[in-house]
C-alpha cells in the first residue's frame, strides 16, 4: 500500500464491438527518462504541471492528474484516495504541478468525487480507480491552465507489454518523479511495473504512454503495492470507462 504522508489528462473512449479504442488526438511524443527502471526527479515541463497532489487538513496524502473533459475540470486518482463518491468532498484540494511548497498553478477545490460500485461496495482491488471535478478560479478551469492528458479506457485495451511512465510525489520529497520501464500483466485485470522509490504518496500517479495518454493509474492490487519497487494499477476497461463517462456528464 502506498500510504498516506504529511506536507508543512484529451479523454475519448469509443466502445466497439469487439472493445473500445481511443479516439483522442494524443498530444505529440513524450519526453521520457531514461533508461527504462530508474526513477529520477521529473522536469518541470508543461505535461508534468499536469500531475500534482491531493492536499486534505495540510496533509498531502495521494497524486492525482488532469484528464481531458468537456467540462475542462476532470482529475484522474485511485479510489482509495478518494472516500465514497458524490457531492461533498471533504475539503480535497488539487494543487498540479506542486514543487518545493510552493503551487505555480494555484489550488482547486474538488467538488465533486466519481468512485465506481466495485470499490464502494467491497473495496474491489480491480475498481481502484476513480475521478473527481475540481471547481473554477476566477472563471477559468484547470485544463485551460495546464491542459489535459489523454484517457484511453474500455474492453480490450491495455498497454501491458509497452512501455509507460509514472510520474508521481513520493514520501519525503516536494518535487515529483518519473520513470519509466515496460508494464507486465498481473492476472486478467491488472498491470504492474518495476520502478524504484514509488513510496507513500505516489497513489493515484497517472501511468503514461509514448503518446502522452493515461492508460493506468496507480492502485489495484495491495492499493498499488507492498513495496517501493513494484507498483501496480488496475487496466482501465469496460468499468473506468463507464464511470469517466458518467463523470464527464455529471
Amino acid at each position: 500500500m502506498k500510504r498516506p504522508i504529511r506536507l508543512p489528462l484529451l479523454v475519448a473512449v469509443a466502445l466497439l464491438a469487439t472493445g473500445s479504442v481511443p479516439v483522442a488526438v494524443a498530444h505529440g511524443r513524450v519526453r521520457t527518462p531514461e533508461p527504462f527502471g530508474v526513477t529520477t526527479t521529473a522536469p518541470v515541463s508543461a505535461e508534468n504541471a499536469r500531475v500534482g497532489v491531493l492536499v486534505r487538513g495540510g496533509a498531502h496524502y495521494c497524486t492525482a492528474s488532469v484528464v481531458h473533459s468537456e467540462g475542462r475540470d476532470l482529475i484522474v486518482t485511485a479510489a482509495h484516495c478518494l472516500t465514497g463518491g458524490g457531492s461533498g468532498s471533504g475539503g480535497i484540494e488539487f494543487v498540479p504541478g506542486y514543487r518545493d511548497g510552493k503551487a505555480p498553478y494555484g489550488e482547486w477545490a474538488v467538488a465533486r468525487t466519481y468512485v465506481g460500485d466495485g470499490w464502494k461496495g467491497r473495496q474491489d482491488e480491480d475498481s481502484d480507480v476513480a475521478f473527481a471535478r475540481v471547481g473554477s478560479r476566477g472563471g477559468e478551469q484547470v485544463e485551460d491552465l495546464v491542459g489535459g492528458n489523454s484517457l484511453v479506457a474500455g474492453r480490450g485495451v491495455s498497454p501491458v507489454g509497452r512501455a509507460v511512465t509514472v510520474v508521481g510525489y513520493p514520501k519525503a520529497r516536494e518535487v515529483p518523479v518519473w520513470c519509466t520501464n515496460l508494464s507486465t500483466a498481473y492476472g486478467d485485470s491488472q498491470q504492474r511495473i518495476e520502478c524504484p522509490g514509488y513510496t507513500g504518496g505516489t497513489s493515484g500517479s497517472p501511468w503514461i504512454d509514448a503518446r502522452g495518454r493515461v492508460v493506468g493509474v496507480l492502485g489495484g492490487f495491495q492499493q498499488g503495492g507492498s513495496t517501493d519497487d513494484v507498483s501496480y494499477s488496475v487496466v482501465l476497461g469496460g468499468e473506468a470507462a463507464a464511470l469517466y463517462g458518467e463523470a464527464t456528464a455529471g
